[in-house]
């Protein structure tokens, strides 16, 4: 079942490794947190699979604003 989900994940994991080739050079450094968000995802997809990694990433993204944390935040 575990590898079933880590497989779903792949998309997801995908789409994650363009954002960092394509987009991220371009944006620059801007993330509050450490690691940055993109890796946290990779991440929290690799150790939790498609569900659990999504929720932890859709939180993770949610708390990046100017009132939200910043400073050391690893996937749990």
């Amino acid at each position: 079942m575990k590898i079933i989900l880590r497989i779903l994940s792949l998309p997801f994991m995908a789409l994650i490794k363009l954002y960092q080739w394509i987009l991220s050079p371009m944006i620059g450094p801007k993330c509050r947190f450490t690691p940055t968000c993109s890796q946290y995802s990779m991440e929290a997809f690799k150790k939790y699979g498609v569900f659990k990694g999504l929720w932890l990433t859709v939180k993770r993204i949610s708390r990046c604003h100017p009132w939200g944390g910043h400073g050391y935040d690893p996937v749990p």
